[in-house]
């Protein structure tokens, strides 16, 4: 079984990568004992991966992936983008995000958003990137209570429910990460 260092403290971005890797062991930063923060202090979410995965990478000599994701919305910029995980303030909550998405639309009609994530994969001391993106659009409110972080206000297009609603194993073919994970699985089969 092949072994990988996924470099997040987001509970639930591990648990999905988990759900996604079954064939791979997922070591947690809270395995190796890895308790600082990573500083994501760039503007690309290709950028923020590999400062993650080098940072690990360097400290571990081992196999090291690592996820920047966020959620995109046409209305607002783009925003939050690779602000996601504190687009509410510190210190961070999904719920302080989801709130602060929620007001700043709250008077917009055009609701269009996409997820975007970025695998950064260092196997053999070389760098990999894969991505993934979902399209569909930001409810007018919360709806659900499983998945994590703006799960709960994201529709996936071609579907009424939210990201939250849906089914673990529906989430799982149609997420950004997914797809993302889907082009790592035939990389590291090849």
């Amino acid at each position: 079984m092949k072994k990988l260092i996924f470099a997040t403290n987001n509970k639930g971005k591990l648990k999905e990568m988990q759900l996604l890797l079954p064939s791979i062991e997922i070591i947690s930063l809270e395995d190796i004992k890895w308790t600082e923060e990573i500083d994501e202090p760039f503007d690309t979410f290709h950028e923020n991966a590999l400062i993650k995965a080098v940072t690990i990478f360097k400290a571990t000599q081992l196999p090291v992936l690592s996820d920047d994701s966020g959620l995109c919305i046409e209305a607002l910029m783009g925003a939050p983008g690779v602000h996601s995980a504190y687009y509410g303030g510190h210190p961070r909550t999904d719920q302080k995000n989801i709130d602060k998405v929620l007001d700043e639309m709250k008077d917009i009609k055009q609701r269009v958003a996409y997820f975007k994530a970025v695998l950064c994969l260092i196997w053999d001391g070389q760098v990999h990137y894969f991505e993934g993106r979902v399209d569909g659009h930001i409810a007018d409110k919360q709806m659900g209570l499983d998945g994590f972080g703006y799960d709960p206000i994201f529709i996936p297009s071609g579907y009424q429910e939210s990201f939250a609603q849906l089914p673990m194993d529906i989430k799982n073919k149609l997420s950004h990460r997914a797809l993302a994970v889907q082009q790592l699985l035939t990389f590291l089969n090849s």
